[in-house]
C-alpha cells in the first residue's frame, strides 16, 4: 500500500470509538550497529525451513572484482561443539557477494546454530529451526509486512527478535522502491534514514543498494538472526501497484517494465533467504510448508505472476456520473485473475491433498470484504455526513429529502480495488475450494499498514474461514488520511460499518503473533509506541481466535 492510492483511501471513513492496550517496559534495540570494518556488515539470516533442510544466508562486504572464500558451520549448540554440517562457498560479484546455502540432511524439529567465517573474521551467530513432522502440538509464527526504512525505526523487528517463535513470515513490502524524499520520507533526514540510492529503483544496482541499506539496520538483522523466515514479495519489492504486465509507479520514460522486474527479482533472490522453486522461472514463488499434522502453510503471490490490471473508480465516471453497471460487469468478469490460472490450480490441488488441522495462506492483500457505502467511497459525501444521515433515517425518516433518500439507496462497494475486493470471482474460487475441501482456513495478510481481522464468507454468506492482517513495521497507516479524527474513532466506525470486519486498529505500527494448536488458531497483535525514536514501548493489543470444525470458522474473543 502507498499514498498513491489516495482516491480509494481518502474515501475510507470517519467514525467513532475504542480500546486501550497494556504497555510493556521500555525495550531498546537488540543489537548494536554493524562494525564498518566487519566483513559481515549485513548480518546473517535463514529461511525456507523444511523438515530436513534450511537456507542460511550472509553477505561479505568486499571490494569489487574480488572472489572471497566463505566457510560456514551448522551445529546443535551455540559453541559449535556438536557440529552437524560445514562447508565452503565463494562470494562473488555476480551474486552481489551474497552467500546462500541450502543445508541438507538436518534433523527434523531441531533448533540449530549457524555462522560464517572469512579470513580471521566471523559473522554473528544465527539461530534457525527445521520443521516438525508427525504429531505437533503448537506452531508459533511472527508475521511482518510493510517495512519502510525512511518512515522510521524498525522497532517492531527489535521486539519480535525477543519473542520465542518457530518461524517468521514476511508477506511483502520488505523494501520500498521510492527515491529519497518519496513516500513516507518527511522525517527521514532528521532520523538519519534517507533512502539510498537517492533515485527511484530501476536497475539491478539500484535494487541491490536499497537491500544493502535495509539489511544494515540493526533491528532487522536481529530479527533475521533469531529465527528462520518464510518470505514472499508484495508490490514495493518491484514498484507500487505492480500487476503482471506493469505498475502504477512505472512510467514509459523509466524503460522496459519487464527489464526492471527482472532486476528486482534478481536482487530479491540474492538478498532474501529464500529457495528458488524453479530457478528458470523466478516469478514462481508460490510454495508450501508443512508443520507436521497441525499446519499446512501455502505462500501465495497476488502481485506479479497472474494479477490482471487493477480497476480504477475514476475510469467509470462519465457525463451522467458513475457507471455502476459497467463497474459491476467488469468487477465480476469470470476470467478476471488475481493469482493466475496456474497458481489457482496449484492451490486447489494443495487444498485437496493436504490434511493438517489448519490451512494457512500467507499472502499480501486483504481478502475480507471491505465494502463501504458508495457515496463515501466515491467522495460524494463525507463519512461524518453519511453517519448523520443514517441517524436521521433512524430517528426521523419522514424528514429525509429525495436527495438524501437517493444517497442512502446507493449500494456498498469496495474501498480498495487493489485487494481481493477488486477480484470478485478469484476470491470466490479460493473460498469455494477451501469450503469444498472442508478446510479450517486462516488467511494472513498485510499491505495496508493497519491491523484487521475479518470473518471470511462466500457470496452466499456462508462462513469459510478467517483473516488476520498485520500492521506495518513502519509504514504509516490510515491515520495519515484522517489527521483530524481520533484513530480509535476511525477503527470503531469501520467495525460498525463493515459487516465481516471484527477488529480494526488504524493508528499503530507493529506485527502479529499467530499461534496454532489442535484446539485453536490465535492471533495476538503487538504494537510499538513509536517508530520515530529508537526508544519505545511494546504492547500487546487485541487477541482473537478461531476454533476448528465446520460449525465454527468465525472469529471469537479469547
Amino acid at each position: 500500500m502507498s499514498n498513491d492510492r489516495k482516491f480509494d483511501r481518502r474515501a475510507f471513513i470517519r467514525g467513532l470509538g475504542a480500546g486501550a492496550i497494556a504497555a510493556s517496559p521500555f525495550v531498546r534495540h537488540a543489537v548494536a550497529a554493524a562494525d564498518p570494518s566487519s566483513a559481515f556488515q549485513h548480518g546473517v539470516a535463514s529461511g525456507d525451513p523444511l523438515a530436513d533442510r534450511v537456507i542460511i544466508w550472509t553477505r561479505v562486504s568486499q571490494g569489487p572484482g574480488t572472489v572471497v572464500p566463505v566457510f560456514w558451520d551448522v551445529a546443535l549448540d551455540a559453541g559449535f561443539r556438536q557440529m552437524l554440517r560445514r562447508g565452503r562457498m565463494l562470494a562473488q560479484a555476480a551474486s552481489d557477494y551474497t552467500v546462500k546455502i541450502d543445508v541438507l540432511g538436518l534433523p527434523a524439529n531441531t533448533k540449530l546454530y549457524y555462522r560464517f567465517r572469512t579470513g580471521r573474521q566471523e559473522s554473528p551467530t544465527g539461530i534457525t529451526r527445521t520443521l516438525p513432522i508427525g504429531s505437533v502440538t503448537s506452531v508459533k509464527m511472527a508475521v511482518f509486512s510493510c517495512s519502510n526504512f525512511p518512515a522510521g525505526y524498525f522497532n517492531a523487528y527489535a521486539d519480535a527478535a525477543l519473542q520465542d517463535v518457530d518461524v517468521a513470515l514476511h508477506i511483502g513490502d520488505y523494501i520500498y522502491e521510492y527515491g529519497a524524499g518519496g513516500y513516507a520520507s518527511q522525517d527521514a533526514l532528521a532520523l538519519g534514514r534517507v533512502s539510498t540510492p537517492a533515485t527511484e529503483l530501476l536497475s539491478l544496482a539500484d535494487y541491490r543498494e536499497r537491500y544493502a541499506q535495509y539489511r544494515g539496520d540493526a533491528d532487522l538483522q536481529a530479527a533475521h538472526a533469531a529465527f528462520p523466515w518464510i518470505c514472499v514479495w508484495d508490490d514495493h519489492e518491484f514498484t507500487n501497484d505492480t500487476w503482471k504486465a506493469g505498475a502504477q509507479n512505472h512510467q514509459a520514460n523509466e524503460g522496459d517494465f519487464f527489464v526492471r522486474r527482472a532486476a528486482a527479482l534478481q536482487a530479491y533472490y540474492e538478498w532474501m533467504p529464500i529457495r528458488a522453486v524453479e530457478p528458470a522461472r523466478p516469478l514462481r514463488i508460490f510454495r508450501s510448508f508443512t508443520f507436521g499434522n497441525l499446519v499446512d502453510l501455502h505462500m501465495l503471490d497476488t502481485r506479479a505472476i497472474g494479477r490482471d490490471l487493477q480497476l480504477s473508480y475514476p475510469s467509470y465516471f462519465g457525463p451522467t456520473g458513475f457507471n455502476t453497471a459497467a463497474f459491476s460487469a467488469d468487477l465480476t468478469q469470470p476470467g478476471r485473475q488475481l493469482l493466475g490460472a496456474e497458481q489457482t490450480q496449484w492451490l486447489a490441488g494443495r487444498l485437496a491433498s493436504t490434511s493438517a488441522t489448519w490451512t494457512v495462506l500467507g499472502q499480501q492483500v486483504l481478502m475480507g470484504r471491505m465494502n463501504i457505502p458508495a457515496p463515501v467511497v466515491l467522495q460524494q459525501i463525507s463519512f461524518s455526513a453519511y453517519s448523520a444521515l443514517l441517524f436521521k433515517a433512524g430517528t426521523a425518516p419522514a424528514t429525509l429529502t429525495p436527495g438524501e433518500i437517493a444517497i442512502l439507496a446507493q449500494p456498498a462497494i469496495p474501498y480498495n480495488l487493489d485487494a481481493w475486493d477488486g477480484y470478485f470471482v478469484a476470491r470466490e474460487t479460493v473460498l469455494g475450494a477451501a469450503r469444498a475441501t472442508n478446510k479450517n482456513l486462516v488467511v494472513l495478510s498485510g499491505d495496508t499498514h493497519n491491523a484487521w481481522a475479518s470473518d471470511l464468507v462466500d457470496v452466499q454468506g456462508r462462513p469459510v474461514g478467517v483473516e488476520f492482517a498485520t500492521p506495518g513495521i513502519s509504514s504509516p497507516g490510515l491515520e495519515e488520511f484522517f489527521p483530524a479524527e481520533p484513530p480509535t474513532a476511525v477503527a470503531a466506525g469501520l467495525e460498525q460499518l463493515i459487516g465481516p470486519l471484527v477488529y480494526a486498529e488504524t493508528a499503530s505500527r507493529g506485527y502479529m503473533l499467530v499461534t496454532a494448536t489442535p484446539g485453536e488458531c490465535r492471533a495476538t497483535w503487538r504494537y510499538v509506541s513509536t517508530v520515530k525514536s529508537p526508544t519505545y514501548t511494546a504492547s500487546t493489543g487485541k487477541e482473537l481466535r478461531v476454533l476448528p470444525g465446520a460449525g465454527n470458522r468465525r472469529l471469537v474473543p479469547v
